[in-house]
């Protein structure tokens, strides 16, 4: 037992969890917790930005290309309202995010007095975000609770949650006893029969195929035998890239899944939602699936497999690649057929210009280990389907939610977790305002992040989708920016101008050998539309 504080509880827990980074503000209800973290100064960094979703993304991103869980402190009410745009990104994209936020004092919770902050139900309100909410009464309380956040974050499908304790709890001592921490998360067995049967399957297709999405990470040389045993392409999503180097011969990313679904007849489906084969190509009949998944619920949406393995990528790939070893079907290589689709996506995607020139640029400039993080714009959809990845976790994607504006503080959160390795955010100029203050973060703690932001002057795809669709009635789209170099040059720092692919390449070099945060502007006009390729649920919907 150790006479603690509730804030002083919270931060030694978070310790033994191994946690050393923390992204906040602080305000009046967390005044104790701060006070505790100022104890904790030497052991825990706290980075303060300059908007709650900063600090949400920015654990986003430093939890999304580490694969560590990424915490965020905010105030509760507005201020954990402001986070809830990143949460239910790291939702959509199974990242384990932890908010620690607070509450008005515990003895005015419910009662509807309109105390500072105070929202009609905190807990219900983010439950429709994240899959785990509690909060501690008391310090005592405080390792218990982060014990269960920790084990909804980790154990199982792995997502964000939220843990909440008021002000005067904070600041209330007792005797409180500290956990251990759990490390290991029992995983869900399956049956030998059900592994026999998933092999009888995929041993018996003649053009078997492998969808996986970031729910692999963890199990590429598993993976990688499979697609070697049962020679069949692996059709990475743009979560999932890096899960098999696009240098192997059977990597191929969502364009060049699309091309060889028409004689696929059995697919093995690996830590993905599966959401664009199955409702927007076609022949859902025809393909016979075998799934892995970790979450039973998700296993079954949007139709239920043929055969389920519900455990783990890694487990459910080792056992499979251990019975497709004893099974001992020679097949032969389809390296020739599938470097004809390789090569006839990348003809398609090469002709878009200067999306094209611009993404080698990029691409060449990073090496294998770098991470590039990209928001919802049109030149990071196109890196997204065209630029080589080799590594898991270097390509950073907001998942299914597409949130705007996210690119550049998860950028910042990703070089954190990161400080050795070269990261690059990619945003345009709509999406960059979103959190253009966290400029003033990235200067203040010297987070050498190099930005990219793509300038059209307009919600591009939006305009886009007016002009081909609606007859160029244009509404709500054009924009008026600010000097991007001088804003940046206003923060202290580096701003650089490029106009070309060449001027780019220079501005990158410049950008990474200078050091410290960079941003580099790169107009352009309008650009050439890549979602023409690619099949994919409507967003819309179909009218009816």
């Amino acid at each position: 037992m150790e006479r603690l504080t509730g804030g002083q509880a919270i931060v030694k827990t978070l310790e033994r969890y191994g946690v050393d980074t923390i992204f906040g503000l602080p305000g009046v209800q967390l005044d104790n917790f701060f006070d505790a973290l100022y104890e904790a100064r030497n052991r825990v960094r706290v980075l303060h930005a300059r908007h709650e979703q900063g600090t949400a993304y920015m654990a986003l991103g430093y939890a999304q290309s580490s694969g560590r869980v990424g915490v965020c402190t905010v105030v509760p009410g507005p201020g954990v309202l402001n986070t809830t745009a990143a949460l239910a990104t790291a939702a959509a994209s199974n990242v384990p995010v932890l908010c620690v936020t607070g509450q008005i004092p515990s003895y005015q919770i419910g009662l509807g007095l309109g105390i500072p902050h105070e929202i009609r139900d905190q807990q219900m309100a983010l439950r429709g975000i994240v899959k785990w909410v509690g909060r501690a009464d008391a310090p005592s309380e405080a390792p218990q609770v982060l014990g269960e956040a920790f084990r909804e974050m980790l154990a199982g499908r792995q997502q964000p949650a939220v843990f909440e304790m008021a002000p005067d709890i904070m600041g209330k001592a007792e005797d409180v006893e500290l956990l251990a921490p759990e490390e290991d998360y029992p995983e869900p067995e399956v049956s030998d029969d059900d592994v026999s049967a998933a092999v009888r399957l995929l041993d018996s297709a003649e053009k078997p195929a492998i969808f996986v999405g970031s729910g692999v990470f963890g199990a590429e040389a598993e993976l990688q035998r499979v697609a070697e045993l049962l020679e069949a392409p692996v059709i990475m999503s743009r979560t999932g890239r890096g899960a098999l180097s696009d240098r192997h011969h059977l990597a191929l990313g969502m364009i060049g899944g699309q091309l060889v679904w028409e004689e696929v007849d059995a697919a093995l489906i690996v830590g993905t939602r599966f959401l664009a084969p199955a409702l927007a190509w076609g022949r859902e009949d025809a393909v016979k699936t075998v799934r892995i998944d970790i979450d039973a619920e998700q296993m079954s949406k949007p139709r239920p497999a043929d055969v389920s393995l519900v455990t783990s990528a890694r487990a459910g790939l080792a056992r499979l690649a251990a019975a497709l070893e004893k099974s001992g079907r020679g097949r032969r290589s389809r390296r020739s057929e599938l470097d004809a689709v390789r090569s006839d996506v990348a003809a398609r995607l090469q002709s878009l210009e200067p999306q094209h020139s611009f993404g080698k640029v990029i691409r060449d400039a990073m090496p294998e280990d770098g991470i590039i993080v990209t928001d919802v714009t049109q030149m990071a959809t196109y890196l997204q389907n065209w630029m080589p990845v080799y590594r898991p976790r270097t390509l950073l994607t907001p998942g299914y939610q597409g949130t705007l504006g996210c690119g550049f503080p998860m950028g910042l959160g990703a070089k954190v977790a990161n400080p050795g390795r070269k990261v690059l955010a990619i945003s345009g100029d709509g999406g960059f305002m979103f959190n253009v203050q966290e400029l003033s973060t990235a200067a203040a703690h010297g987070i050498d992040l190099v930005t990219i932001v793509f300038n059209d002057g307009a919600f591009g795809n939006v305009k886009r989708i007016q002009k081909d669709s609606y007859g160029g009635r244009n509404i709500a789209v054009e924009l008026r920016n600010p000097d991007f170099v001088d804003l940046a040059r206003s923060f202290g720092v580096l701003g650089i101008r490029a106009r070309t692919p060449e001027e780019l390449g220079a501005a990158l070099r410049e950008a990474f050998d200078a050091g410290g945060p960079a941003l580099i502007e790169v107009p352009v006009g309008e650009l050439p539309n890549i979602w023409k390729l690619i099949k994919r649920p409507p967003s819309q919907g179909v009218s009816r």
